[in-house]
């Protein structure tokens, strides 16, 4: 069944090209398969496409989530290569420099190229 499939997260760009760009330059994600129409890349082990359609960027929510050892450290690089952290103020959500913390998570949020929403997340040992 398919508990036993593997899953492919899908993320929508409405520029291929300039997509490709973020996500392998910016990023520095590995691409594996590239069509007009799709990229593929390979982000630990897992793999994600990236898919072009002219609605791309339009979700208000985390598309993808990147689990990480050290999120201060992840957000330092991102942040040299011009990566803006959103801020968050909701109910049950808040950020401080562009970090929500609970007792066992830490994460920061950033847009792709495409205006997608995109997660870092590192868990917190107790």
């Amino acid at each position: 069944m398919l508990g036993d499939a593997p899953l492919q997260a899908v993320i929508p760009a409405a520029d291929l090209a300039r997509a490709r760009s973020f996500y392998t330059d910016t990023l520095g994600l590995k691409l594996t398969e590239e069509t007009d129409e799709e990229l593929v890349c390979d982000c630990g082990g897992t793999q994600f496409m990236i898919y072009h359609t002219p609605s791309g960027g339009q979700a208000a929510h985390t598309l993808a989530s990147f689990k990480v050892a050290d999120l201060d450290g992840e957000m330092s690089a991102l942040r040299d290569r011009g990566i803006t952290f959103e801020e968050y103020d909701f109910p049950g959500l808040k950020t401080v420099n562009g970090v929500a913390e609970r007792d066992d998570l830490r994460a920061a949020w950033f847009k792709d190229s495409e205006g997608n929403i995109l997660c870092l997340a590192q868990s917190v040992s107790q």
